[in-house]
């Protein structure tokens, strides 16, 4: 994990107040320390995170240690990406993805949202 990050972590006990009760957009990356691709686009994460700073959140999930979450998502595999408007699953990515694709969708949620 990188430190000073403007994302959160949030875990299974958090979920519902950080994610689904949340007044603005959030993206949350479910991810785990071994996975390959997860540790890509953390760096990506990181930077949206800064970009849309109190107009959107960014979280992260380790499904390994919060398991209850992935698995009421249905969250197969990783990195799975769940962006979340009005305690909502509005869209999703799986994989790895670009900062373009990632900004472009957090911005459309944005723009709903104002």
């Amino acid at each position: 994990m990188v430190e000073d990050a403007k994302y959160i972590t949030v875990t299974d006990d958090t979920f519902e107040a950080e994610v689904l009760q949340s007044d603005q957009p959030v993206l949350v990356d479910f991810w785990a320390a071994w996975c390959g691709p997860c540790k890509i686009i953390e760096p990506l994460i990181v930077e949206l995170a800064e970009d849309f700073e109190g107009r959107a959140k960014l979280a992260k999930l380790d499904v390994d240690h919060n398991p209850t979450v992935a698995m009421n998502f249905g969250v197969r595999s990783i990195p799975t990406l769940l962006f979340f408007k009005d305690g909502r699953v509005v869209d999703q990515l799986i994989g790895a993805a670009s900062k373009k694709t990632l900004s472009e969708k957090l911005e459309n949620l944005v723009a709903e949202t104002v």
